[in-house]
């Protein structure tokens, strides 16, 4: 409000303030979240965000691969039971295959509240971590539609060029659609006025989709993860989506003549599928109680939990959600330190700059 005058431009500058987080553009620790999604870099350029050639599944591989390399051993379809400890100290883990995995460490990537509520017995913990991971915010507020189309779309108001066309889109009306949009979540529904962030990978990678096709991102707030009227069933999940689709349109139309596929996440899917709780894309909200030193809680930030040879190394620890790195890098410094092994973590690119 003190610097910009005009409605839109006050909207698209408010939305990285909201992305994935329960707090409405109005709310206070919205700043923060603003901060969060600038601070980083892409070679150095500050503030700038970096699209994986051959999609985010790309990062996954490519991660696979190094520990691959080295010798490692990665089990899919394998979901963790529960965390087995003796004399406090953790030992491996339980699959619900039935399987024992033992270990000399363990380290979590879940959630919080997933990794020591539902993977661990409470008698194992020290007094009052079960509890603290129990209310551990952690609400869903975001979901995801991929959208397949026969070929680009256009948009009103938007010259067609290959520049603009690889830019992303925001679908922001105003400040004040944004903040009833929250009010929705809020009682447990959607927005039929969503704010939708896109983006068309297709447009400058050629690797995502067939010649001549392209592949839409959209990112939408708010979706809660429980609604008013009952739990989501396939049924509602596909009116949410039409939600989603009927924005576009207003903005480009003959949109929904172009779709050959879509698929639809909201929080209740992405926690199946994945396990992320509540489909939280952060794994626990970025509010003040919630970062820096409190995160995942007071006296638990260097990545060694209450359980001795037990690490976390996922986005309920510091410094957040966001695919930087920079928790399993901070996890990895710390468990080579214990190990008293050389530090083999690689420093940033651009520390010197």
């Amino acid at each position: 409000e003190d610097y910009f005058e005009h409605d839109l431009i006050k909207a698209a500058m408010a939305s990285p303030g909201i992305i994935g987080t329960a707090l409405g553009v109005y709310s206070p620790g919205s700043a923060y979240i603003l901060l969060h999604h600038v601070m980083g870099d892409v070679d150095g350029n500050i503030g700038a965000w970096g699209l994986a050639r051959g999609g985010m599944g790309a990062i996954s591989k490519s991660l696979a691969g190094a520990l691959q390399e080295h010798g490692g051993e990665i089990r899919t379809n394998a979901s963790v039971e529960q965390i087995l400890v003796k004399n406090k100290k953790a030992v491996g883990v339980v699959l619900e295959s039935g399987d024992e995995l033992l270990a000399d460490i363990v380290v979590s990537n879940l959630d919080a509240k997933r990794t020591f509520t539902k993977c661990m017995d409470e008698n194992d913990l020290p007094p009052g971590i079960y509890d603290r991971a129990k209310n551990f915010k952690i609400r869903g507020s975001s979901g995801k539609v991929n959208i397949a189309l026969s070929r680009l779309p256009k948009f009103n108001g938007v010259p067609d060029n290959r520049y603009v066309n690889r830019g992303g889109q925001a679908f922001v009306g105003s400040l004040e659609t944004m903040e009833r949009a929250y009010d929705y979540w809020k009682r447990g529904r959607w927005s039929d006025d969503p704010f939708i962030e896109s983006v068309i990978p297709s447009a400058w990678d050629p690797t995502v989709a067939p010649p001549g096709k392209h592949w839409m991102s959209n990112f939408v707030q708010y979706c809660p993860s429980e609604l008013v009227d009952g739990p989501w069933t396939p049924q509602k999940r596909d009116q949410f989506g039409e939600t989603v689709v009927n924005k576009i349109e207003r903005y480009s139309p003959g949109f929904k003549e172009l779709i050959v596929h879509m698929e639809v996440r909201t929080p209740f899917e992405i926690e199946e599928e994945i396990g992320l709780t509540e489909g939280n894309i952060f794994q626990g909200e970025l509010t003040i109680d919630q970062l820096l030193f409190n995160r995942p809680f007071p006296g638990y930030a260097q990545y060694r939990m209450p359980v001795r040879n037990m690490y976390m190394c996922g986005s309920s620890t510091h410094p957040g959600g966001g695919v930087s790195s920079a928790c399993g890098a901070n996890a990895a410094r710390e468990i080579l330190i214990d190990l008293r092994r050389p530090n083999t973590v690689p420093t940033d690119d651009f520390y010197d700059e």
